[in-house]
C-alpha cells in the first residue's frame, strides 16, 4: 500500500496508537501522514516519546499519552509536550508514565495475551505514586526466603494499531532490521493491526537468503508500505545517518507556539507526501546523511545436497 492508503484503512480516531523505534528507524514519515488525515482523539504509546510525538501532539492529534522517555533525544525539549504537561496550554495532557522496561513488559503480556507481567523494577520507585495501574500481586510461590513474596505487575497493551519503520520487506511482509532494535516486534504482535514502513521493498529471495534478519513475520503484519527515507530525522541504518542539525534546531522550533504551528503547515501540511517532504528537505541535506559501505560477513546457511 501506500503510506496515504495505509493510514485510511487502518487508523481510526480515538484509536490507542503505537509507534516504536528506538533512536533507530523512527516512523515520523507515518506521524506526518496521521496529521496530513487530520486524525483525532488518539492514545499514543511511544516508549521514548520525541520530536514525532511533539509534532502529533501540535496537530491537534493526541489525546493521551504513554511513555516512558520524553525529550528530544539529548538535543533539547519538546516545546508542545512541556506546554501541556506543565501549564495545560493549550489544553492539558493526559499523561501515563511507566519506566522503559515497564512498557517492554506491557507489550510482552499483549503481545502473549496475559492478564499482567512481573518486574521488580519498580520496587523503592515513586513511579506507583503517580501511575495507579502500577499494583502489586502475591507470588503463588515462595521468595527466596520461604516466605510470601508480593511483586509489582504491569497491565498488557493490545494498541488498535501499531506502526514501525525497517530497511526492508518482501511484498508478504515479512520484515528484516538490523542495527539498532528496540521493541518493534513486541509491539506489532500486541496490536490487532500492524503497518511496516520500510526503506525498500524485495524479493522474496533477498529475504530467504538471510533469514535471521526477519524480526517481523509476514502473519503479524497487516500493511507494508515503501518509504523511503521514511525515518528523518532518525537514521535506518545502512541507508542515512541521523540528521543532528534537525534535532539541535528543534527547541527554537517547537518552544515557540506560532513557529511550530508554521513548520507544520509548511512541512507537513503543505507536502503532498513523505516523497514530496524528503525532496523539499533537498539533495544537498541528504549528501550530508550518506553512509558509507560496512557490510557483514557473508553466512554460508547451508543446504541439502
Amino acid at each position: 500500500m501506500t503510506l496515504r492508503e495505509a493510514v485510511a484503512a487502518y487508523v481510526r480516531d480515538g484509536d490507542t496508537l503505537a509507534l516504536e523505534g528506538f533512536t533507530h528507524l523512527i516512523p515520523v514519515a507515518a506521524g506526518h501522514e496521521i496529521i496530513r488525515q487530520r486524525r483525532r482523539d488518539l492514545t499514543v504509546v511511544r516508549m521514548t516519546a520525541d520530536i514525532v510525538v511533539d509534532q502529533m501532539l501540535a496537530a491537534g492529534c493526541v489525546k493521551r499519552l504513554v511513555s516512558a522517555f520524553v525529550g528530544n533525544s539529548s538535543a533539547g525539549s519538546l516545546g508542545e509536550l512541556r506546554r501541556r504537561v506543565e501549564r495545560g496550554e493549550p489544553e492539558p495532557l493526559e499523561f501515563e508514565e511507566y519506566s522503559h522496561y515497564g512498557l517492554v513488559c506491557r507489550y510482552l503480556a499483549g503481545a502473549q495475551r496475559l492478564p499482567f507481567y512481573p518486574l521488580r523494577s519498580y520496587g523503592g520507585s515513586d513511579l506507583p505514586s503517580v501511575n495507579p495501574a502500577l499494583r502489586k500481586v502475591t507470588s503463588p510461590y515462595p521468595g527466596p526466603d520461604g516466605g510470601e513474596e508480593q511483586v509489582y505487575v504491569v497491565p498488557p497493551l493490545t494498541p488498535d494499531v501499531t506502526i514501525v519503520h525497517a530497511q526492508r520487506a518482501d511484498r508478504h511482509g515479512n520484515v528484516q532490521i538490523w542495527g539498532l532494535t528496540g521493541v518493534q516486534a513486541e509491539a506489532v504482535f500486541a496490536a490487532h493491526r500492524a503497518i511496516v514502513t520500510v526503506e525498500e521493498v524485495v524479493e522474496d529471495d533477498v529475504v530467504r537468503s538471510d533469514p535471521n534478519r526477519t524480526v517481523i513475520p509476514a502473519h503479524a503484519v497487516d500493511a507494508v508500505v515503501p518509504c523511503p527515507r521514511g525515518a528523518h530525522p532518525s537514521f535506518a541504518q545502512g541507508y542515512y545517518d541521523r540528521d543532528n542539525a534537525f534535532y539541535r534546531s528543534w527547541p527554537q522550533t517547537s518552544g515557540d507556539p506560532e513557529r511550530l504551528a508554521a513548520w507544520l503547515e509548511e512541512w507537513v501540511h503543505g507536502t503532498e507526501d513523505h516523497t514530496a517532504y524528503a525532496e523539499k528537505l533537498g539533495e544537498e541535506r541528504w549528501r550530508a546523511l550518506a553512509v558509507g559501505p560496512a557490510p557483514s560477513e557473508p553466512v554460508d546457511y547451508g543446504r541439502r545436497l
